[in-house]
C-alpha cells in the first residue's frame, strides 16, 4: 500500500473535523459546529436505521443553526466518537464513524439520560486548504431511556 505525502495529515484533520463535530455539540456552539459544513452541505438525519425515508434533510449551511439549537434543551451532552473508516479520493473522502451520544434531561427535579447509538456517513471536502463536511448523514441504530440517580 503506497500512502502520499499528504494522507497522514489528511486524515488527521479528517480526524479532527470529525472530533470537532462533538466538541462544538457538548459545548453548545452552534456556529463552531456549522463552520464544519461546506456552504451547499446536504444534512440527514435517519432517526431510525431501517428506514430509508429521512426524518429530516437540509442543503445549507446556515439551515443548520436550528438543528444544533435543539440541544440546547439538555442539561448537558457527551458525545462519545468511536472507530472510523476514511477513503481519501484526492480533495474528496468518504467515511463512516460510530458514536455513542449521552444527553442528559431535567424536568421536575428528575434526571433522564437518552442514549443514541449513531452512525455518520460522511462526505469531506477539501475546501482553501480545509477538510469540511460536504455530506453528513446521520443515522440512529438504537435508543435508550431511563431515569438516572442523584
Amino acid at each position: 500500500m503506497i500512502i502520499s505525502g499528504n494522507e497522514p495529515d489528511d486524515r488527521l484533520q479528517i480526524r479532527n473535523l470529525i472530533d470537532a463535530y462533538a466538541h462544538c455539540a457538548d459545548r453548545r456552539d452552534a456556529k463552531g459546529q456549522m463552520s464544519l459544513f461546506t456552504k451547499d452541505t446536504h444534512f440527514v438525519v435517519f432517526m431510525d436505521a431501517r428506514s430509508d425515508k429521512p426524518s429530516m434533510e437540509l442543503n445549507r449551511r446556515e439551515d443548520l443553526a436550528s438543528v444544533f439549537d435543539e440541544l440546547n434543551k439538555y442539561e448537558v451532552t457527551t458525545h462519545f466518537i468511536g472507530q472510523s473508516t476514511v477513503v481519501l479520493e484526492g480533495e474528496r473522502a468518504t467515511g463512516e464513524t460510530y458514536c455513542i451520544a449521552h444527553h442528559v434531561s431535567e424536568s421536575e427535579g428528575k434526571r433522564t439520560l437518552f442514549i443514541a447509538s449513531i452512525r455518520y456517513y460522511d462526505v469531506f471536502a477539501k475546501v482553501d486548504g480545509k477538510w469540511l463536511f460536504a455530506e453528513r448523514k446521520l443515522i440512529v441504530d438504537w435508543t435508550d431511556t431511563h431515569a438516572m440517580g442523584v
